[in-house]
């Protein structure tokens, strides 16, 4: 679904507000550093709940046990496939608006939420940059756990970003302007 993202955010601005920028996430399937303990934890985790529950069926052992393991079977599926499709289909939902007042932030995969965020009383922003000049720009300070959820999008936790941006150098110089003006 293609939609207009100054449209989409402009029933979110104040009388007074103007969009500067607009934007959105990097779509499709993204692997994150994390990734390279989570994709080897995931794959031995699903292996073995996998592994228990054919255990538990073809050993007449009581139903429970089987029962048990397909809990595990699916967290371990989740782990392995579903992170990576969630993740992508929050940040196609994803849309990010700039104004001289505040950072807005809006997503969601059921429901739609907002985040506003005051760029005057923002004390801490930060980017990475990639050589393609993309990247993240995290705003406030960073939860030192976040980088452990990635992916599985543990939105009540997760520091304000602007995640996967292109130009995200000049969309920072922008937030820092307005920030001195």
């Amino acid at each position: 679904m293609e939609f207009n993202t100054a449209h989409e955010l402009q029933q979110h601005l104040d009388h007074n507000e103007n969009l500067i920028w607009t934007g959105k996430p990097k779509k499709g399937i993204i692997f994150r550093p994390s990734d390279i303990f989570l994709i080897p934890f995931s794959i031995l985790w699903c292996s073995f709940a996998i592994f228990w529950f054919t255990t538990a069926l073809t050993s007449g052992a009581p139903f429970f046990f089987a029962l048990f393991g397909i809990v595990f079977v699916i967290l371990g599926l989740n782990f392995v496939f579903g992170r990576f499709i969630i993740d992508a289909k929050h940040r196609a939902n994803t849309i990010y608006g700039l104004t001289e007042h505040r950072v807005i932030i809006k997503s969601g995969i059921f429901t739609s939420s907002i985040k506003s965020l005051n760029i005057k009383t923002i004390s801490d922003i930060q980017y990475e940059e990639k050589s393609d000049g993309s990247g993240t720009i995290t705003i406030g300070p960073r939860n030192p756990m976040d980088n452990w959820g990635s992916g599985i999008n543990w939105e009540s936790r997760k520091t304000p970003s602007l995640e996967f941006i292109p130009d995200v150098r000049k969309v920072y110089n922008k937030i820092t302007e307005i920030q001195i003006s």
